[in-house]
């Protein structure tokens, strides 16, 4: 993310990073180059938190500003806006927030046209490993067939992905010295959102009924939402189960990730597939706490899906118009995992938990590239093995260890 940052830095007034808690924001904005030139106030601090609320025109100021965790004091975004209005000199203010602002109704002010929006996710499996500039994303949507984006791969890098996914992105709970280090971690991360974040967000009156929630959440991870069954489960009516759900989605604790809609013969899924923000996190919630209880778990592919998701999500935040990332599902059953749009491409990708594949496994995926012709000249079958393969004349066969 910092060569992307710094580069809105140089075109926009206002650069908005946005993320969970913990994720690494403030790390983020406070190493970048010259970021000792900037002003930094975080409204943490419960002093900057008043004066935000009181005197949000006098903290600002003139200068190149860092602003921290806005997100507690939107109305601050107004003052921004007149200071932008006025002089529209790039790089004024920096802000970060530990919530998504554009799904705040609580905020205001949007500053369309003024900002540019980031988010930052919690580490993927190569950010961890320190190979944050492998991704094999931009090669395979710039090679033209499937024989030359094989070419393009990155080395192969064995990961064993449960241990990636009970870790999860989150820098204190990734690397800790234990599994029992990490479940405290996560365990007073859970409580602090409750007890603190949510009064930023929203009244959520019954907290044990809203964890109760997220548990549910974290145990439907690669399934269909269904706001009335969860707020069934969980003891609640659909509106208030709908509303919370915002709540999560709004601090990125879940994804909601949106059906793709396109097709030309076939009626379609419409409904979102929910996935967790953090796989960690989301393990921790569904009470997942090591790789052999992964194993058995009857949805165990879909934290694959997961692991995978959040690494296209990362990889989407440094481009400067940001693919779109879909599910295809038929009526029918017939499904892919993910679709990313970039432009008039796309690029359709199955993921298999197996160490082998076979060409039966690419079956759909060629169906999809007979189906949108030009516009998705291959596609893509992530699996747990060692070498990429291609598997037909438009489906190739890369291991999990060149992709994550």
């Amino acid at each position: 993310m910092t060569g992307t940052l710094q580069s809105r830095l140089k075109q926009m007034p206002v650069v908005v990073v946005t993320g969970a808690r913990q994720t690494g924001k403030t790390t983020l904005v406070r190493s970048l180059p010259k970021a000792e030139m900037r002003r930094y106030v975080s409204l943490d601090s419960l002093m900057a938190l008043d004066r935000a609320r009181r005197e949000p025109e006098l903290l600002i100021g003139d200068g190149p500003v860092t602003l921290d965790e806005v997100q507690r004091a939107p109305d601050i975004l107004l003052a921004v806006k007149e200071q932008v209005d006025a002089d529209r000199r790039p790089g004024r203010f920096l802000l970060t927030g530990s919530a998504n602002l554009l799904l705040m109704r609580a905020v205001g002010e949007s500053l369309a046209g003024r900002a540019s929006y980031l988010v930052l996710h919690p580490l993927t499996e190569r950010e961890k490993a320190g190979r944050a500039e492998e991704s094999c994303w931009p090669p395979l949507f710039d090679a033209q067939t499937a024989e030359g984006a094989l070419k393009g791969l990155p080395d192969h890098h064995r990961k064993d992905w449960k241990r990636g996914a009970l870790e999860g992105g989150f820098p204190p709970a990734s690397f800790a010295r234990s599994d029992d280090d990490r479940k405290l971690w996560l365990d007073g991360y859970v409580d602090t959102y409750v007890k603190r974040d949510l009064r930023d967000l929203a009244q959520v009156g019954d907290l044990s009924a809203f964890v109760r929630l997220m548990k549910l959440a974290s145990l439907r991870t690669g399934g269909l939402l269904n706001t009335a069954e969860l707020g069934r489960d969980a003891g609640l009516n659909r509106l208030t189960a709908g509303r919370w759900l915002s709540i999560l989605e709004t601090s990125f604790v879940v994804t909601l990730l949106p059906a793709f809609s396109e097709s030309r013969a076939k009626r379609l899924i419409k409904a979102p597939k929910l996935y967790a923000g953090d796989t960690g996190l989301g393990l921790f919630l569904a009470d997942v706490e090591d790789e052999e209880q992964l194993e058995n778990e009857l949805n165990v592919g879909a934290w694959l899906e997961n692991l995978v998701l959040n690494d296209l999500l990362a990889y989407r935040e440094t481009e400067i118009k940001k693919p779109g990332i879909f599910y295809r599902r038929t009526v029918t059953g017939e499904e892919i995992d993910f679709v990313v749009e970039r432009g008039r491409r796309l690029l359709p990708i199955e993921i298999k938990a197996s160490t082998n594949v076979r060409v039966d496994d690419a079956l759909l995926l060629d169906e999809w590239c007979r189906e949108f012709g030009n516009r998705s000249p291959f596609g893509v079958l992530l699996y747990d093995g060692k070498e990429p393969i291609r598997l037909t004349r438009t489906t190739i066969a890369v291991p999990l260890g060149m992709a994550i």
